[in-house]
């Protein structure tokens, strides 16, 4: 007698998928209509916050009652002697796994709430009835199926995933296929695109691994990169039933534009007193503050003075770092998170950034979409950024007041305005135009060099040739996106092709 009858087993298989999918991945939506066959509702295949606001997933619901049925006949039959195939071990495993995952889903989503309330998220209250659960489901009736499995390991591998999921799902707002892509990249930069090999050893080794955002300003790079700090593995103490760290407090975000390059070196490093002209004290830099589970976040990382440059080097590539002043090596345990707005490759053709520094950086590599390319896709989204900014500055007008701005931009700056300054250009006209009834946009020095202007003329005239107006074009849009790379997504052309016309 086997553990599953055939429809048993395609059930099991299809969880096993859907446990280790991106959850922000469209391939999530073929495990689900897999799973459910004709009572699938047709969910959306780009999972948002708004989405789920107006249209709640029924689909997850019916897929939790599915697998707790399977897991409760499964372990039964398991109970009482049923031999099973190795094969079948592997799959009622996975569905465990999905099962627990889903049944403490609220409790850590409070731990999570309370974090962000300011209560230390640590103490883990439901850590025994959890323990005894996974030895009820992985040992039914006492009886050894061979199944390697480590509770804590599992509770920090669940608080793990619910964080990722609550500050991706939270933080990227948007419907467009953009905004999509970004929440799947964000959650590949957390547990790489292979859950599984990321759960049996790779959780371990991650925070060596820098990450880089690049993107225009105002396209929400700290917000991935927030989604990212506060989304690190944190073991779990058995013996304390706590967490060794709490997850709010390992990120430590350091603005690099702000500051002087030898301010920047305390700041990161840390110094003895009389380092420099008014070190009257030691100082515990943010390198040596960060915990092992946290992360540094170097905001506008294209800015930094070339020595910095090579004393970060030293740190990604050896994790040791000294105090200014001060000859003792210390380790830096955690991880780093970069982000900029230039076009790195630029800067070093241009002698401003080391290229050894730039492959250290760009292991893994995010780039936030501008505004234009998300409204392009979804034109809708407009309306709902509004909401998400009157909801924090006037929550109780919110919905008229999103549709009252909503309807002046497209009277008076057209449905196709470019929005130079992204997302945070859109929240200060939200607030120009709730007080003042009108937004003036600031006109940069770029569109001030009427180079639209005299391309437009040119054209008219018929006064350039093919290759010329390419250049023109290319010049234009890299005016407006900021990288060659972005330039070439616009322009359909190979990167190389934009840099070259941009040089001639």
């Amino acid at each position: 007698m086997s553990l599953f009858n055939p429809a048993q087993r395609r059930l099991a298989e299809a969880i096993a998928k859907l446990g280790y999918a991106n959850p922000f991945h469209s391939q999530r939506i073929e495990w689900e209509r897999e799973i459910l066959g004709d009572e699938f509702s047709g969910a959306q295949a780009v999972w948002s916050l708004q989405l789920a606001a107006t249209t709640p997933d029924q689909n997850h619901a019916r897929i939790s009652a599915l697998t707790a049925t399977l897991v409760r006949e499964a372990s039964a039959r398991l109970a009482e002697g049923v031999k099973a195939e190795p094969s079948e071990i592997e799959l009622y495993s996975d569905a465990v796994l999905y099962h627990l995952f889903d049944d403490y889903r609220i409790e850590f989503q409070q731990m999570i709430e309370a974090a962000h309330a300011g209560e230390p998220a640590t103490q883990v209250r439901f850590w025994r009835k959890f323990s005894d659960d996974v030895t009820r489901y992985f040992t039914p009736g006492g009886r050894q199926l061979g199944i390697s499995y480590d509770p804590t390991h599992m509770l920090a591998c669940y608080f793990q995933f619910r964080r990722a999921f609550f500050h991706v799902y939270f933080f990227i707002v948007g419907r467009s296929p953009a905004a999509a892509r970004l929440r799947s990249m964000i959650w590949e930069s957390i547990f790489t695109h292979d859950l599984r090999r990321y759960q049996r050893s790779i959780y371990r080794c991650l925070g060596d691994v820098t990450t880089l955002i690049t993107g225009p300003s105002g396209t929400g790079k700290e917000l991935v990169a927030r989604a990212i700090g506060l989304s690190r593995y944190i073991p779990f103490d058995a013996n304390r039933g706590r967490f060794v760290e709490d997850f709010c407090a390992g990120f430590h975000p350091v603005n690099l534009s702000a500051l002087s390059p030898t301010l920047i070196e305390s700041e990161l490093f840390g110094h003895r007193r009389g380092a420099f002209t008014g070190a009257v004290a030691d100082r515990v830099g943010w390198l040596e503050t960060c915990p092992a589970h946290g992360a540094v976040f170097l905001d506008e990382i294209g800015e930094l003075d070339a020595s910095i440059q090579v004393k970060l080097l030293r740190v990604l590539q050896s994790r040791t770092f000294q105090r200014l002043g001060d000859t003792v090596e210390r380790r830096f345990p955690g991880k780093v998170i970069a982000a900029t707005n230039r076009d790195l490759v630029a800067e070093i053709d241009a002698g401003r950034f080391r290229e050894d520094f730039y492959y250290r950086l760009c292991a893994d590599r995010i780039t936030t979409p501008t505004l234009r390319e998300q409204l392009d896709e979804s034109p809708e989204d407009l309306e709902h950024l509004l909401l998400v900014s009157a909801r924090r500055v006037a929550p109780e007008e919110a919905e008229p007041l999103a549709a009252e701005v909503a309807e002046w931009i497209n009277k008076h700056l057209g449905p196709r305005y470019t929005w130079p300054g992204n997302v945070r250009e859109l929240e200060q006209c939200f607030r120009n135009v709730m007080i003042h009834g009108a937004y003036t946009p600031a006109v940069s020095a770029k569109a001030a060099s009427g180079e639209w202007e005299s391309t437009a003329r040119a054209i008219r005239g018929g006064e350039l040739t093919a290759e010329e107006l390419l250049r023109r074009y290319c010049r234009i849009v890299h005016d407006h996106c900021g990288s060659y790379e972005q330039t070439a997504k616009r322009t359909g052309l190979d990167w190389r092709t934009v840099k070259k016309k941009l040089a001639e």
